[in-house]
């Protein structure tokens, strides 16, 4: 440990200092006085975190860079934690596997998703980084689809142009590009289309809209009805994509809402993305080197990394935590970005609602990642790996609940569920439902009973949820299930379909079957659950059928009303147990007499 207690050496100025462990950096601050911030950590006091005892026990050595202001003090921070990754700094986790939409520095610039693990500064457009590659590729493939941008990697300008050095691809002839390559459209025609682009990504959708439809009426007063038609079709997909975006406030204010929270070494960070008023997009991050003790500082470093990497930047950012350097950051932005930026903690009212939102949305993400890591522990079978990349599911569905309905004609219709945990079956947790709300014959009501009834009584037993939820049968049972789910707001689970007659998987939304090979690890695993369910369906019908025969036959018995067969089954599960008793037995449990229990026992 290096002694620091005597820092008479140490500047007074603003900066950046390093601790350092045999030159290797382990921590990177910065300070507005560094003589006051590095003795800080040696200073006898009881209020120091785990984090830091261990920063200060582990550091040999302890350098420092004077800068001029604390907003330079500020950008330095951000290069060298990107630069060294140090140890005890939080850290975004796994970084090089975030994706970014880059576009090109060109006279015809390419729209394109790449990764990297350390951006550099260039002249290239940024957006990201994406913690949803669902939802980026989505994005890029509407972009494709509403402008024609071209997907060649090649670099050309006017001069290659003129020189005809390469030549129009099938997407021209296909009218998914302008041809920019043989000159077809001009520099300045496609540097407008990119500009659209760009205010796409920075959430105004509208704006394009307004501008597309513009276009339209204009090529239709111009009786250019074909171009008018490419208008229209480039309406609808803007359409279809903005409906999905959800407004959450009246204001069209683009702000970006931040919410961090922990349990015990785990840390995960939220990013909801408004433009305009709409959700267009929320970010999750897990944070590794946190400090769980000093939340304030965790927040202002993932703060640092992610604002330091994007382009795309709101008018507003709302945080959970209070920020004692919020006037730094403003002027950070406002230097390096050149955007004025308001940064705020609300307490109250619309703005708080949101922040509460980033909150519930931080927590269960915080949720996930612990199950996830409880997973990682486990020896997760080959079968369960491969149904997760079949199903293209988030995380390892360990955890299996299936459904099935039963009966004939309507007669004693039940329900039954069976759980698998890892691809094995657990008995203990198979349930039974005699329905009750259904008469007839109605697989999807009898499903959506069912469905409901499991799962509300895990809610209110604070039961687990499981990973998977599946269904016997085709797309109308597993509609009945999942709107069963999205009435108890379990609408996240993930549920599916298994038709018995061609052995199909189908998801919810999804018109056709997924293309899952019939000789798949996947396909076995969850026809064997399903022929479990399926056999424990048809036991327990016929377990309910027997019942309901015999109690007619009891009811027959002088001296025996519904209350006494309440009471008989109550004390036996089924007619077996009921055979394997003794009358004396029989007598005392249900509280009969000998001879109507003698007379019990022969009808059984």
């Amino acid at each position: 440990m290096v002694d620091l207690s005597k820092s008479k050496g140490i500047p007074k100025d603003p900066g950046v200092y390093l601790f350092k462990k045999k030159e290797k950096v382990i921590y990177v601050g910065k300070a507005k006085s560094l003589n006051k911030r590095v003795s800080s950590y040696y200073q006898k006091s009881n209020k120091k975190t785990n984090k830091t005892k261990l920063l200060v026990a582990n550091a040999t050595s302890c350098d420092w860079i004077i800068c001029d202001s604390e907003v330079d003090a500020l950008l330095l921070e951000a290069n060298l934690i990107k630069k060294y990754k140090p140890y005890y700094n939080v850290l975004l986790k796994d970084d090089k596997t975030f994706p970014f939409i880059r576009i090109t520095n060109e006279p015809f610039p390419k729209v394109e998703i790449i990764r990297s693990k350390n951006l550099v500064k260039d002249k290239n457009l940024y957006f990201g980084p994406y913690t949803n590659i669902g939802y980026l590729r989505s994005t890029v493939r509407i972009l494709h689809k509403i402008f024609k941008l071209r997907t060649c990697s090649f670099y050309f300008d006017n001069k290659i142009i003129r020189e005809k050095k390469y030549s129009i691809c099938l997407d021209y002839h296909i009218n998914k590009c302008d041809g920019p390559c043989e000159g077809y459209i001009s520099e300045k025609e496609y540097r407008g289309i990119i500009d659209k682009v760009i205010k796409f990504l920075k959430g105004d959708g509208l704006v394009i809209k307004a501008e597309i439809k513009s276009l339209m009426l204009d090529a239709s007063s111009n009786l250019d009805f074909e171009l008018a038609t490419q208008y229209r079709e480039q309406l609808y997909t803007i359409d279809s994509f903005l409906k999905k975006q959800k407004k959450i406030c009246q204001e069209f204010v683009n702000r970006d809402v931040v919410a961090i929270v922990n349990d015990r070494k785990i840390a995960v960070t939220v990013v909801m993305k408004i433009r305009n008023g709409n959700l267009v997009g929320i970010e999750k991050f897990e944070l590794k080197g946190l400090d769980v003790d000093d939340f304030l500082e965790s927040l202002r470093q993932f703060l640092i990394q992610y604002y330091f990497e994007t382009t795309d930047l709101p008018n507003e950012l709302l945080v959970n935590i209070d920020i004692d350097e919020f006037i730094d950051f403003t002027n950070w932005f406002y230097r390096e970005k050149q955007k004025k930026i308001k940064i705020l903690q609300p307490k109250r009212g619309k703005k708080f609602n949101l922040i509460k939102n980033c909150i519930k949305n931080a927590k269960d993400f915080l949720k996930v990642i612990k199950k996830d890591k409880v997973k990682k522990s486990l020896k997760v079978s080959n079968a369960i790996n491969i149904l997760k990349i079949d199903l293209q599911l988030e995380t390892f569905p360990l955890r299996i609940e299936a459904f099935d309905i039963s009966n004939i004609s309507g007669y004693s219709s039940v329900g039954a569920m069976v759980s698998f945990v890892n691809g094995v079956n657990v008995k203990s947790e198979y349930r039974k439902y005699i329905i009750k709300s259904v008469s007839g014959v109605d697989d999807f009501a009898s499903i959506r009973e069912v469905v409901s009834r499991r799962y509300s009584r895990v809610i209110k037993d604070k039961g687990e949820l499981p990973d998977l939820i599946l269904i016997d049968g085709g797309k109308g049972q597993l509609s009945a299930a999942k709107s069963a789910l999205d009435s108890i707001g379990l609408g996240y689970l993930s549920v599916i379909g298994l038709a018995k007659r061609l052995e199909e998987v189908f998801l919810p939304g999804c018109k056709e079957p997924q293309n899952i090979s019939k000789s798949s690890p996947s396909i076995m695993l969850l026809r064997k659950i399903r022929d479990e369910v399926h056999r424990f369906a048809i036991a327990t019908h016929r377990s309910s059928r027997n019942k309901k025969m015999v109690e007619s036959k009891f009811l027959s018995i002088k001296g025996v009303g519904v209350k006494v067969i309440q009471r008989l089954w109550k004390e036996f599960s089924t007619i077996d147990d009921i055979k394997r008793t003794t009358i004396k037995q029989i007598a005392k449990r249900v509280k009969v007499s000998i001879e109507i229990a003698s007379e019990i026992k022969k009808i059984a």
